[in-house]
């Protein structure tokens, strides 16, 4: 009897020896698994930004932009690239280039908003020695450097009025003369234009042409909001976090979990531009690891916001609720829609979703009474 429980006894040990040698196989094959998935996935991050030029991002939102990105990219029509300040519309018009043909050609940019008017006509399509005072050279303009590349016009709803037949001429035909001279310049010149401003709008007020704005909307790309994409918060902040401590020679900074949920929480109105100036600031104030949380205590839309009006839901059907709420909140910005103070943004919805059920529900701002 003794004999056989001390055989019983061995088989059990065997057994239990086996079976901790297969669990820890299992466990070891598991870590491996999860940290092939990690790499994988983190390569796959890494190759995106290496494609679209440094984006940070992974939500639905910025993966339908990149997509269309992808999309336009290998073609030469013209791109609009729409979106409030800050969203990061020149790393989208460079994501363009980088993808094309021409990603070896130059990428040239211009922002239309930021030269005086009496130099912009000189600055993009260049002007011969004499041809004003002060032109002691001939000069080349951008539409020139630009030649078989990629030029951005950033700001193009503020391109003036007297500017804009020589640039629908250079998009139609290729072709420009430079300022004080007769002859005629080709080019091949992809353009990416791109604005903050809603350019149907300036169309219907005469303050931009119509004709134009159809050239340059061939194929329009908007870009959303970050308090659209808040999944992408946390991922562009360790960017800036590392970003920031490298240039600053600073060790990588700890990011408390209440820091993060205020950030997350936050409505951006300056967007991705806003988030890395912020970053950048905690980064210099940062003296013990942590890195503290800069923003302000109250969100400045909120304090803007007006307090919200009590609006009877009673006995109404759910489009006219819609439509009661679309028009007091219309009526509370002025009728003004897109814009960081505008109506698309208190509802929480894209500018084109907002034009989309105004339109549905018939709503339009009704022209004063002469």
């Amino acid at each position: 009897m003794s004999t056989g429980a001390l055989s019983i006894s061995s088989q059990e040990r065997k057994h239990s020896q086996l079976q901790e040698q297969w669990n820890a196989r299992n466990a070891a094959l598991e870590v491996a698994s999860m940290d092939e998935v990690i790499r994988i996935r983190s390569d796959k991050q890494t190759q995106d930004e290496t494609k679209f030029n440094g984006i940070i991002g992974s939500s639905p939102a910025l993966r339908f932009v990149l997509t269309e990105v992808e999309r336009v990219a290998p073609t030469d029509s013209t791109v609009l690239v729409l979106g409030e300040t800050g969203t990061g519309k020149e790393l989208i018009a460079r994501a363009i280039h980088n993808l094309s043909t021409r990603c070896g050609c130059p990428f040239v940019k211009v922002n239309c908003a930021a030269i005086p008017l009496d130099l912009l006509e000189s600055e993009l399509f260049g002007h011969e020695k004499g041809a004003f005072t002060g032109a002691i050279a001939q000069k080349p303009g951008r539409f020139e450097m630009a030649d078989h590349g990629t030029l951005f016009l950033d700001e193009i709803g503020d391109l003036p009025l007297a500017l804009q037949p020589k640039l629908l001429r250079v998009l139609q035909e290729q072709e420009f003369e430079r300022l004080g001279s007769g002859q005629t310049h080709r080019i091949n010149v992809r353009l990416v234009a791109a604005t903050n401003r809603d350019l149907a709008e300036m169309v219907a007020r005469k303050e931009f042409r119509s004709d134009l704005y159809y050239r340059l909307n061939v194929f329009p790309i908007e870009l959303p909001p970050l308090r659209e994409r808040r999944e992408d918060i946390p991922a562009l902040i360790s960017h800036f976090v590392r970003d920031s401590a490298r240039r600053m020679s600073r060790p990588m900074l700890y990011i408390p979990p209440d820091t993060m949920a205020a950030f997350t929480s936050y409505s951006w109105p300056g967007n991705v531009r806003e988030l890395q100036n912020l970053i950048e600031r905690a980064v210099i104030r940062s003296n013990d690891g942590v890195l503290p949380n800069p923003l302000p205590i109250l969100d400045p839309i909120a304090l803007s916001s007006p307090k919200p009006t009590t609006l009877d839901f009673t006995s109404r059907t759910f489009s006219d609720c819609t439509r009661s709420l679309i028009l007091q909140t219309l009526e509370d910005t002025g009728w003004m829609i897109g814009g960081p103070g505008g109506a698309a943004v208190r509802l929480g919805l894209p500018r084109t979703t907002l034009i989309s059920k105004m339109k549905k529900l018939g709503i339009s701002r009704r022209k004063p009474e002469g």
